[in-house]
C-alpha cells in the first residue's frame, strides 16, 4: 500500500499552473499578433513581388515596403496590445508610445548609418499594453472628480501627455536593452544555424505545439526575429519551424491507413483541415491518444527543418494560418525547391514512424478515445476548439450532463422523427429513460437543447440555431455509428444507473390507425428511379385526400436539399416546412420496389411518403423505425402479399 504527503501532491497543481500561465502569456501575445497578419501578410507579398529581388520589381510600388516593417506593423501591433488592455483609449495612447523605440532602433541620429538591430516587433508588444495599463491607473486617479464640462479636456491632455512621455521613455529606457536582446538572440539563431542544430528546436516546438505552449514561442520569439531577418536577408527560415503543415499532415495519413475506429474514419478530415486550412491543432487528439506518436511529429519536424536548413530555404513573412497556401504564398522564388522538399520529407518521414507505432499497436483504439482525447485537449486549450469539433463531433468529450436531444431536419416532420426513434431507443435501452430525445425542425429550434443531431448537410444550420449545443452530424437515420457515440457521450458526461423509468408508448393501433389505408399500400412500384417513386408517393398521398397537388413538387423539393433515405432499404420522401399549408390532413403512403431502385447511391426497396399536419404520424414513424432496424420484420416486408399484411408488420393492424 501507498502513501502519499502533501508536498508531492502539490507538486502536479504547480506545474500546471506554470503551464496554464505560459498559455495565458502565449495567448495574449497572440492576440495581439494574430488580429494584424493581413496586414503582415499584405506587407510580406508586396515584398515578395516588389522589391528589386522580387518576383515582379517595381521602384514605386517597393517605396512602401520599409515604412511598412518599421512603422505600420508595430504601430498596429501596440495599439492592439494596448485595446486590449484599456479599450480604444488604451490602444490610441499605445500605438503613439512604441514611436519611440521604432525612432530608436531606426533613426540614423540613434544609430549611425549601420543599423544592426530592429527590435520594434518586441517594443509594440511591451509599450502598447504597458502604456494602456498605465493610463488606466492614471484615469483611475481622478475618476469622478473631474468637473462636469472639463471631462474631454483632461481626458485628452492626460493621454497625450501620458503618450508623449512614455514615447521618450521607450526612446531612451526601453530601446536600449531591447537592441542587446535582439542582437543575441540573433546570435543565437545564427549559431544554431552554423552549427547544424536548428531542427533539434523541433524537440520542444512540437510537443509545446500539443500543449498549447507554441504561442508563446511563435509569437513571442519566433515571429518577431523572423521578421527581422526578413527584413536583412528578405526570408527567415524561422517562420517554417512552427508553421509547416507536413509533420502533422503524415501523421494523420498515418491514422487514414493504419489506424482503427473514430481515429481512422476522421483523420482524413481532419488532414484536409490541418494541411489545407492550416488549422494545426485538430491533430492535436490523435497525438494526445498516443502520446508516443509525439516521436514522430518531432523526427517530422527535425527533417522539414533540416531540410530547409540545408537549402536555404524561408519565408518572407509569417504564414498563419499555417495552411500549405500561405506558405507557398510568401516563399520567395529561391526557397520553392527547399520548401517543397521540406513538406515532401517531413510528412514522409512523420508518416512512417507513425505507421510502424500505429501497427505496434496490439489494442485496439476504442471509440471514446479519439473524444477523450480532444477533451484532454480542450482543457489544455481552456476552451473549445472548434476546429476540432468540426471532425470529431462538436466536443464530444467537453461540458456538462446532457439531458435533452433534438433531431433536427428540414420540415422536422419524416427524417427527424426516424431518428429520434432509433436513438431514442438506444439511449433508453443504455439505462438514460431520464434524457429526452425530441424531433424538430430546424427553423422551429431554440438553443435549449444539449445536443443536436443532424444530417450532415444541415448541420451548418442547425448550429446558427444552437450555437451552444453539442453537435453531431449523420448520414445514415436508420443505423448511423453516431449513435452508439452519442450513447458513449452519456456515459461519459451522465451519471450511470438509476436512470428514471420511461412510460410505455400509447398504443399503436389506437394513435395511428388511418394513417395508412389500404389503398395507399403498392406492394410492386415496378421499374422507377428517385424521382419517379417521389412522385408515386406523393400521389398516393393526392389520392387519399391527404394533400393538395403542389405537395408532391415540394416532396421534390425536399429531395433536392438533403436526401430522405434513411439507410436499411427505406426512404421517408416528404414535403418542405413551408408546404405544410399544402396538407389537408395527416396520412402515409407505402410503396414496395422489389427489385429496388437508387436513391442517391444507395438502394431503397420501400417508400414512405409522409403528410403530417401535427405530431399523429410519429406514433407510426417509430413502428416504422423499429421494424427497419430488425432484419426479421424487413424481410416479414419483403414477403409481404397484400397490404394487411403490410399493416400487420407496422402495427396499425392485427392480423385476423
Amino acid at each position: 500500500m501507498t502513501t502519499t504527503t502533501p508536498a508531492p501532491a502539490a507538486a502536479p497543481s504547480e506545474r500546471v499552473s506554470a503551464r496554464v500561465h505560459v498559455q495565458r502569456f502565449g495567448t495574449f501575445l497572440s492576440n495581439m499578433i494574430m488580429p494584424n497578419i493581413a496586414a503582415i501578410i499584405a506587407w510580406g507579398l508586396l515584398t515578395a513581388f516588389f522589391i528589386p529581388v522580387g518576383w515582379t520589381p517595381n521602384e514605386k510600388i517597393a517605396t512602401v515596403v520599409e515604412p511598412g516593417i518599421y512603422f505600420v506593423l508595430p504601430v498596429l501591433i501596440a495599439y492592439t496590445g494596448g485595446r486590449m488592455v484599456y479599450g480604444v483609449r488604451g490602444g490610441v495612447v499605445g500605438g503613439f508610445a512604441v514611436l519611440g523605440v521604432i525612432m530608436a532602433t531606426y533613426s540614423p541620429v540613434f544609430l549611425g548609418d549601420d543599423r544592426t538591430g530592429s527590435p520594434m516587433f518586441l517594443g509594440a508588444m511591451i509599450m502598447g499594453p504597458l502604456t494602456a495599463w498605465l493610463m488606466k491607473q492614471v484615469d483611475s486617479l481622478w475618476a469622478g472628480k473631474i468637473k462636469p464640462g472639463f471631462e474631454m479636456l483632461v481626458d485628452n491632455f492626460s493621454a497625450g501627455i501620458l503618450g508623449g512621455l512614455m514615447a521618450i521613455a521607450g526612446m531612451f529606457v526601453l530601446a536600449p536593452p531591447l537592441l542587446w536582446v535582439i542582437d543575441r538572440l540573433g546570435e543565437a539563431v545564427n549559431w544554431l544555424v552554423d552549427n547544424n542544430v536548428l531542427p533539434f528546436t523541433s524537440v520542444f516546438i512540437e510537443p509545446a505545439k500539443v500543449l498549447f505552449l507554441n504561442n508563446a514561442i511563435n509569437h513571442g520569439v519566433l515571429t518577431p526575429l523572423g521578421i527581422e531577418q526578413a527584413q536583412q536577408s528578405g526570408k527567415s527560415v524561422l517562420f517554417l519551424l512552427e508553421a509547416n503543415p507536413a509533420a502533422g499532415f503524415g501523421l494523420l495519413m498515418a491514422y487514414t491507413v493504419f489506424g482503427k475506429g473514430m481515429a481512422k474514419a476522421t483523420a482524413p478530415g481532419a488532414a484536409i483541415i490541418q494541411f489545407l486550412g492550416g488549422i494545426h491543432e485538430v491533430y492535436f487528439p490523435y497525438v494526445l491518444m498516443k502520446p508516443r506518436l509525439i516521436l514522430a511529429m518531432i523526427a517530422g519536424g527535425m527533417t522539414q527543418i533540416f531540410i530547409n536548413v540545408t537549402f536555404d530555404s524561408g519565408l518572407r513573412a509569417p504564414a498563419a494560418p499555417g495552411s500549405i497556401f500561405a506558405v507557398y504564398a510568401q516563399t520567395p522564388a529561391d526557397s520553392l525547391l527547399g520548401v517543397t522538399l521540406s513538406v515532401i520529407g517531413g510528412a514522409a518521414v512523420s508518416f512512417t514512424i507513425a505507421s510502424i507505432l500505429l501497427r505496434m499497436d496490439k489494442g485496439d483504439i476504442e471509440e471514446g478515445d479519439l473524444i477523450a482525447a480532444m477533451g484532454v485537449m480542450q482543457g489544455m486549450k481552456g476552451k473549445e476548439s472548434a476546429a476540432a469539433q468540426a471532425v470529431i463531433g462538436s466536443g464530444a468529450a467537453s461540458g456538462g450532463p446532457v439531458h435533452s436531444i433534438v433531431f433536427a431536419c428540414d420540415a422536422g416532420m419524416g427524417s427527424s422523427a426516424m431518428g429520434a426513434s432509433v436513438l431514442r431507443k438506444k439511449v433508453t435501452d443504455a439505462g438514460f429513460g431520464d434524457v429526452t430525445v425530441v424531433n424538430q425542425s430546424i427553423a422551429n429550434l431554440t438553443d435549449t437543447y444539449d445536443l443536436v443531431v443532424s444530417h450532415q448537410d444541415l448541420t451548418a444550420r442547425a448550429r446558427q440555431k444552437t450555437p451552444s449545443a453539442t453537435h453531431v452530424s449523420v448520414d445514415n437515420f436508420m443505423a448511423s455509428p453516431r449513435y452508439d457515440e452519442i450513447v458513449g457521450l452519456l456515459e461519459a458526461r451522465n451519471d450511470s444507473g438509476g436512470a428514471a423509468p420511461v412510460a410505455a408508448d400509447e398504443d399503436s393501433s389506437s394513435v395511428t390507425a388511418g394513417l395508412l389505408d389500404p389503398e395507399s399500400i403498392v406492394l410492386d412500384g415496378g421499374a422507377a428511379d428517385r424521382d419517379d417513386a417521389i412522385t408515386r408517393a406523393g400521389e398516393l398521398l393526392v389520392a387519399a385526400g391527404a394533400v393538395e397537388p403542389a405537395y408532391v413538387d415540394a416532396m421534390h423539393e425536399r429531395e433536392q436539399s438533403v436526401s430522405t433515405a434513411m439507410g436499411n432499404l427505406l426512404a421517408i420522401p416528404h414535403g418542405t416546412n413551408e408546404a405544410k399549408s399544402s396538407v389537408r390532413q395527416t396520412a402515409i403512403s407505402f410503396v414496395r420496389y422489389p427489385q429496388g431502385i437508387d436513391w442517391n447511391g444507395r438502394e431503397v426497396k420501400f417508400v414512405v411518403g409522409i403528410a403530417a399536419l401535427g405530431n399523429e404520424h410519429l406514433q407510426l414513424l417509430r413502428r416504422i423505425a423499429e421494424v427497419f432496424t430488425d432484419d426479421a420484420q424487413v424481410q416479414r416486408l419483403e414477403a409481404a402479399t397484400s397490404p394487411d399484411d403490410v399493416l400487420a408488420v407496422l402495427g396499425v393492424v392485427q392480423p385476423v
